[in-house]
């Protein structure tokens, strides 16, 4: 691996970004953000920031000039809103890097992407690499983002080195997604299903260290470019026992109520039709993309990522619970 590269991250001042910049940096990597926002943190470590949006080609074209590697991680996630938001951000977004990259003779791009691209409403237990997308998809988000991975992989096999990562439910200290939702939901949260379904997550510093090792290993072995990795804890446990876990880490209750997942499913199918009918703001209480992902098991085999790209979740499920709790308790800064 060569040392001390230049490097770009699209999206470094998010939660997963932020976490991959902190550890090229500590590394001694010359790092690049391009973000929407500029961030004080980001700031603090000495990373060049390039307050741009994905759709500003030009902008895009100027951050991937030099650069050794590109991580794309910039992407609007979620399960509600505008088709064409998810499209703008996800698959144009995700074409203009790409262009950047040939424009800048970029060798290596190392994409985030995510499993409920091959998701297709039922269960997925063991999977890995070799299940096909889906013909329908459930929601904007895993279709357009399917599509950008798509896109990513025949690069890959055509004119750029690349791979594709799907980490599942990235948790940890900072997260301004999953815990949050969980926690701000306490009161409320039921239980969908019989609750015996199996999911995987992945603590945030493995996320970032697998794609870090994604990087290091497609420089090493061109063979790798255009492949696509699951990457998890590889522990995966009930999900209403790991959000109860979660919730416990914030001081919270366990979750005690629960609803059968047709029920839950027919009041998606409601709340969608009256936050349309209305052009109501914000987001549904429940979906039907979200009742099918709480009622069925996600959970992968990573086989892959372990003998290709070297990658072991080094952070137990565990420790990085414990990491959580200090963290949302105020008290220390878990590292």
């Amino acid at each position: 691996m060569t040392t001390s590269q230049n490097i770009l991250v699209t999206g470094g001042g998010g939660f997963l970004g932020f976490a991959i910049v902190r550890r090229l940096v500590a590394r001694g990597d010359r790092v690049t953000s391009l973000s929407r926002n500029r961030y004080p943190a980001l700031e603090e470590i000495g990373v060049h920031q390039i307050q741009a949006d994905l759709d500003d080609t030009d902008a895009v074209n100027s951050a991937c000039e030099g650069k050794d590697v590109v991580f794309h991680v910039a992407a609007k996630a979620g399960v509600w809103g505008a088709y064409e938001d998810y499209y703008r951000a996800n698959v144009l977004g995700t074409r203009h890097v790409l262009e950047g990259c040939r424009y800048a003779h970029v060798p290596r791009l190392i994409c985030t992407s995510s499993p409920s691209v091959v998701f297709d409403g039922g269960n997925m237990d063991g999977v890995d690499e070799t299940v096909p997308y889906p013909e329908t998809f459930h929601a904007p988000y895993p279709a357009t983002k399917a599509m950008a991975e798509k896109e990513v992989r025949a690069a890959g096999k055509k004119d750029l080195g690349t791979i594709c990562l799907r980490p599942h439910l990235i948790w940890g200290p900072r997260d301004n997604h999953l815990v949050p939702r969980i926690i701000a939901r306490a009161k409320k949260l039921k239980r969908v299903g019989k609750g015996g379904n199996l999911v995987d997550t992945i603590y945030i510093d493995n996320a970032a260290e697998a794609h870090v090792l994604a990087a290091d290993r497609l420089e090493q072995s061109d063979e790798l470019s255009g492949r696509v990795y699951f990457i998890s804890q590889d522990d995966p446990m009930p999900v209403w026992d790991m959000v109860d876990r979660i919730l416990e880490a914030g001081g919270k209750d366990p979750v005690r109520r629960s609803v059968p997942y047709p029920a839950a499913w027919t009041a998606g199918l409601v709340l969608e039709t009256i936050y349309r009918l209305f052009r109501l703001t914000g987001e549904p209480q429940i979906t039907r993309f979200v009742a099918r992902e709480l009622a069925t098991s996600h959970w992968f085999d990573i086989s892959a990522a372990k003998q290709d790209l070297g990658y072991q979740p080094t952070i137990s499920t565990e420790e990085g619970l414990r990491r959580l709790a200090v963290w949302l308790s105020g008290r220390n800064d878990p590292g």
